[in-house]
């Protein structure tokens, strides 16, 4: 802002009465009171889902599908293990749970099960027709090598067998009982076992002492998002109460819980804890600041003033622009208490420095300043709309309006409603004098050498900092987990050999056919995969939709029964010759009739499966989905695909991870460009020399900051990176008033002193936060504040010298 415009804006406002000006900003105050209700009735809501503030990642429609397939299926489950003494415990406890989850919340939850025997039953149904096209990789062997005899003594086994489950109506049509082994191998390979209709485990025990404990695992699916808070309510009611209606009539069944339900109602209640405390907390920290220093009730009204109409224009206008509040962005938007505040610290200073002002005079003085201050924080709030994270965005509009609205307060309402004299507090004046004559006192009168003592001290510490200074981009951090609900999750991934991670496998392919020969040459790496520990366990499509190439090999295999020696075969079985000819016509009748995915995942059988197979849309490939459980070296296991390009490993976390990675590097070149407009902005106001004085500060402040998040081990983060862009803001704002104020700095260094409290107050609060990304932020605004608190007063060394001069 040049002087020019500087001098015509003064002169505009001197020209409006007080009176007028409060009339301005009630009928802004009363506008954006409207808006905001407006926006809250038309479906405005605060957010609390942790994937609505995630980094939208670039890829192709195809994974984008794939992704947003597997989130679907894996977001709203949950597992609960039934732990008992003894099988029959566990079995009957899960039973009743299913039975209570079903009966008493079907508006909560849905595909409440624990092993599916309608699911075979369907499977049956299903694949009893294609038998002919079906063998299972031993039966392959087999009839490959000419062994059908011993096939037919086997099923001359199962026939006689107490525990067989042949019956004459298999036999007439499949002789050999070939087609039950075909049935048995769809069902994904499990170490639980199944009772009653129910999925039964032996619990790891720590300690092999103690007798095994049995678990029973029940699965549900919410049927609202588990990161809706009304949802969270009434899911954790719906199961809490089904589970004490187990326990009721088995005191002695425990239960362990894993899903994303936990996590996110824990991430819910923490945010909100921290919403309340933190921003209770800084209020009552700012309001004790205002009391001690100003002993009078307007000042602290005024100042409660000031922050009620910052958070309200914050509010309305992230409404506004993303028409929904994160529930993060409150958590870090606490910290515009301690940033707001300070437009009524340095009004009131100035006031107390000049007791001649009034309110609309006093308001005037400080206006060219202000106005400097508030350019460099929009600038610096809004380098984090940069970041590619939705919730870091809303952070930067919500700081930047809450900016605004306290500008315009002190602008519009302070000269009326801020005009009551205030009591004499020249002690607290001569206190900042006190103490910038002694920050002073110990710099200017030091020899040459004792400067560059403390010149080589500032950069040996940088030096070691900044060597121990290492990154780390992982997307968990986002999140914190308490520790009792990740053993529970760990405990039941251990029971469920290993679980189902967020990784997959997409394979892609130009035609149906192409896509399942590519599932069946990944079938064998994949259980190379499992040998080697690699991954627990895999669900493919492979063993459900078998290429036509295999079923008309297998087919082709079975002439040897059905067409060569038929006869011979119900000879040695002892089955009525009858038969044959019926089962040679069934046999003609099936050739050609191939299994395919459109058939299969429209029906009963399939309609669970359906997520995993990528129908093509707008040109694109086939794809198909292979889900991965129990993931143990994902970059060993990356390598096994990496020289096949039908098949990617779709790891979203770290795709986020390394996109955090980019924008880190971004946010810092950002800072650097963000110092060289801020100095070619002040050098015309200025002047190069005092320009230069005014940038070094908050970037002394920055590099600083990093080496002491070096000392203390603490990893560098996107998170440190935009919490170093604030550091410059505010310590922009440090500077700034000090070269405005030349050698008039005793008002100044008490509103800094005000302002670093409450700031310092407000983002040390956040350090403390639960959730690691709140803490980076709030840790490195905690170091960056002070150290430009401690450098800022030294520019009172260059204005001397350029007043002198």
């Amino acid at each position: 802002m040049s002087v020019k415009q500087q001098v015509v804006i003064l002169g505009f406002l001197s020209r409006i009465s007080p009176t007028k000006k409060l009339v301005i900003w009630l009928m802004l105050v009363v506008s954006t009171l409207i808006i905001g209700c407006v926006q809250w009735q038309s479906g405005a809501k605060i957010q609390t889902d942790i994937l609505a503030m995630l980094p939208k990642v670039s890829e192709s429609p195809l994974t984008q599908r794939a992704i947003a397939s597997v989130e679907q299926q894996l977001a709203n489950r949950l597992y609960i293990g039934v732990i008992a003494a003894d099988k029959s415990q566990a079995v009957n406890a899960a039973s009743l749970l299913i039975q209570q989850l079903k009966t008493n919340t079907a508006a909560v939850f849905t595909d409440v099960a624990s092993a599916d025997i309608s699911q075979a039953e369907a499977l049956n149904a299903f694949y009893f027709p294609y038998r002919f096209n079906l063998l299972t990789d031993r039966q392959q062997q087999q009839l490959s090598q000419q062994q059908w005899p011993q096939l037919t003594q086997a099923s001359l086994q199962k026939l006689y067998s107490a525990f067989g489950y042949a019956n004459s109506g298999l036999i007439s049509q499949d002789p050999l009982l070939l087609y039950p082994d075909n049935l048995l191998a769809l069902a994904p390979k499990q170490a639980l076992s199944v009772q009653n209709g129910v999925l039964l485990s032996t619990l790891p025990q720590n300690n092999s002492n103690t007798s095994p404990k049995y678990i029973a695992i029940v699965m549900a699916k919410g049927l609202q998002s588990a990161f809706s808070p009304n949802a969270q309510q009434q899911q954790l009611a719906a199961l809490n109460q089904a589970m004490s209606a187990v326990t009721d009539d088995n005191a002695a069944v425990s239960f362990i819980k894993a899903g994303a339900l936990f996590h996110a109602a824990a991430a819910t209640d923490n945010a909100k804890q921290e919403v309340s405390s933190i921003g209770v907390i800084s209020l009552i920290g700012v309001i004790a600041l205002v009391w001690l220093a100003f002993r009078s009730v307007m000042p602290l009204t005024i100042a409660v003033m000031t922050l009620s109409s910052s958070l309200l224009f914050a509010i309305v206008l992230t409404l506004l622009v993303f028409g929904e509040l994160h529930l993060l962005t409150l958590v870090f938007g606490t910290s515009l208490v301690g940033i707001a505040i300070d437009y009524c610290f340095h009004f009131y200073c100035e006031r107390l420095n000049n007791p001649s002002l009034d309110a609309n005079q006093a308001s005037l003085t400080i206006l060219p300043a202000i106005s400097l201050a508030l350019i460099t924080s929009i600038v610096a709030y809004g380098s984090l709309g940069i970041a590619p994270f939705p919730g870091m965005q809303q952070v930067a509009i919500f700081c930047a309006a809450g900016l605004i609205g306290a500008y315009l307060t002190l602008v519009f309402a302070y000269p009326k409603l801020a005009s009551a004299k205030l009591k004499d507090s020249q002690h607290l004046l001569d206190i900042a004098d006190h103490y910038q004559g002694f920050m002073l006192m110990h710099v200017m009168p030091l020899s040459r050498l004792s400067r560059g003592v403390c010149l080589l001290v500032g950069m040996t510490f940088t030096a070691i900092g900044l060597s121990q200074l290492r990154s780390d981009d992982d997307i968990r951090q986002l999140q914190h987990t308490p520790a009792a609900i990740q053993q529970q999750e760990d405990s039941l991934r251990t029971v469920l050999s290993g679980g189902t991670d967020n990784q997959f496998l997409l394979v892609h392919a130009n035609s149906e056919e192409a896509l399942k020969l590519q599932l069946e040459q990944l079938e064998p790496l994949l259980e190379s995969a499992t040998k080697q520990q690699l991954i627990g366990n895999h669900f493919s499509l492979s063993r459900f939709l078998p290429s036509e190439k295999t079923q008309t090999s297998n087919y082709q295999l079975q002439q040897q029964i059905y067409l060569d020696n038929l006869t011979e075969i119900l000879a040695r079985l002892g089955i009525e010759e009858s038969i044959a000819q019926p089962l040679v016509d069934a046999y003609h009748t099936a050739n050609g009739h191939y299994i395919d995915a459109q058939t299969f995942i429209n029906s009963a059988a399939g309609r669970q499966l359906a997520p995993l197979w990528l129908m093509p849309e707008q040109g694109s490939d086939y794809g198909a989905i292979v889900m991965l459980g129990g993931i143990k070296q994902l970059d060993k296991l990356a390598t096994l695909f990496s020289n096949n390009p039908n098949v990617q490993l779709i790891d979203k976390v770290g795709e986020i991870s390394k996109l955090m990675s980019h924008y880190r590097q971004l946010t810092l070149a950002l800072l650097v460009i963000a110092l060289a407009a801020a100095l070619a902005i002040f050098t015309l106001r200025f002047g190069i020399k005092l320009a230069t004085i005014v940038v070094c500060v908050p970037a002394f402040s920055a590099l600083l900051t990093l080496s002491a998040l070096g000392l203390l081990q603490a990893p560098l983060t996107l998170f440190h990176a935009l919490a170093l862009i604030l550091v410059f803001g505010i310590g922009i704002d440090y500077s700034l008033f000090f070269a405005e104020a030349k050698q008039k700095t005793r008002g100044v260094m008490m509103a800094v002193l005000m302002s670093a409290t409450s700031t310092l107050l407000a983002f040390g609060l956040l350090a403390f936060s639960q959730t690691p990304a709140i803490s980076a932020f709030g840790l490195t605004l905690l170091i960056g504040i002070s150290f430009t608190f401690l450098l800022s007063p030294f520019i009172q060394i260059f204005t001397r010298k350029t007043a002198e001069c």
